[in-house]
């Protein structure tokens, strides 16, 4: 943020919509869409000072923010977001909580892989690191495995149409630089904005017939949220998973709980009895193993649990011995994830036939070669 010069209008806009949502639960007034938006545009230009900045997303969070000031902010990311449309006639997009994992060793990068292998076009969008929770991310796990998490727009959308390929990454300090640039202002103010619930309903690049995306929830109320705004944003479908840590992989323990729907069909609630495609286990995921190396001291990571390095190299070890046939949690994350994207897309009629069509990827190799096609792609 430029912390020297700031807008007039903006600053009065800010002065005024402070005045109106952060003066407590009880006395807090809702703003307009049109403001909503206004102030996040100001937020994303750097027009508004750094602390009224934080102040508006805190009151915002506390009051609990209406479906208008969801879309205007949601709006204004999407004004700022670059967005391609990639040679191919659909695309997945996958958003798992920007915040990462600091509980269980995460499986769901392999997916994309996975996916591809079967003829699905995904990728996943996210960042390096992000609090409050400064977990390991799909970007420190691709670094991990030797990938390049900073390619440009381009390099994604060529990397998705090839037919050797099919997935990538795309991270948020490429597609939408302005919003990144929040990213410290996020740490110091330790709860999860509104950015939070928005960042991940983009969709930087898109299929030329349809654009599927595939989030994660922990907490029932942000269902009916995150369906709004993908009729809002006008997704094709939206696939919201109740997984572990907010991600997109369901808890192995219970059944599998998600919430969907295609263009303007009305939003459905399934639950999957996990046994019937044979992925019932008796662990929820796998746990990080409490030998893993601890996060150093650092004042704008307080919320770091475990060193990301050697937490990204963990899960970018399993996820490799899971493609090459080692059964367990990430092996299983991968399939799952995949046999519930398949399904929803109407890659394979039937969660179980998906779910063979996961396993059968993984056990002829295609998935491993997938997965290094798309590590040495330049």
């Amino acid at each position: 943020m430029n912390s020297n010069t700031f807008d007039t209008a903006d600053a009065e806009l800010m002065r005024s919509v402070i005045q109106r949502v952060a003066t407590g639960p009880e006395l807090s007034k809702n703003i307009s869409y049109s403001e909503a938006k206004a102030v996040m545009h100001a937020l994303l230009d750097g027009s508004a000072d750094p602390v009224q900045a934080a102040v508006f997303l805190i009151g915002l969070r506390m009051k609990r923010e209406t479906d208008e000031e969801l879309k205007g902010v949601q709006d204004a990311l999407i004004d700022r977001t670059s967005n391609l449309t990639s040679d191919i006639p659909e695309a997945v997009v996958i958003a798992d909580p920007y915040n990462g994992f600091n509980r269980t060793l995460q499986g769901s990068l392999f997916v994309l892989p996975v996916l591809a292998a079967c003829g699905v076009n995904a990728y996943s969008h996210g960042v390096e690191l992000c609090g409050p929770k400064n977990g390991v991310t799909h970007h420190t796990i691709l670094r991990a495995l030797g990938g390049d998490p900073l390619q440009s727009m381009q390099q994604l959308a060529q990397r998705l149409a090839d037919p050797a390929i099919g997935w990538g990454y795309a991270d948020q300090s490429i597609f939408n630089p302005a919003l990144y640039s929040l990213n410290k202002l996020r740490t110091q103010i330790v709860k999860r904005p509104v950015l939070s619930t928005t960042e991940v309903m983009l969709a930087p690049i898109k299929g030329v017939q349809k654009t599927h995306l595939v989030t994660g929830y922990v907490h029932k109320p942000y269902r009916e949220t995150y369906a709004m705004l993908g009729r809002h944003i006008k997704h094709d479908s939206l696939l919201l998973i109740r997984g572990t840590e907010g991600g997109i992989i369901p808890s192995f323990k219970a059944k599998a709980h998600f919430v969907r729907y295609h263009e303007d069909d009305i939003a459905t609630e399934h639950d999957v009895i996990l046994k019937e495609i044979g992925l019932d286990r008796n662990y929820r995921a796998q746990d990080i193993p409490e030998n893993t190396p601890a996060a150093p001291f650092h004042p704008e990571r307080i919320g770091m649990k475990w060193d990301i390095d050697a937490l990204a190299t963990l899960c970018a070890e399993a996820g490799i011995r899971a493609l090459e046939g080692e059964s367990g949690a990430v092996q299983d994350a991968a399939v799952l994830g995949s046999a519930l994207i398949m399904w929803h897309t109407g890659a394979e009629k039937t969660l179980a036939d998906a779910a063979d069509r996961a396993r059968s990827a993984i056990k002829s190799g295609a998935a491993r070669a997938r997965l290094e096609a798309g590590l040495t792609h330049t």
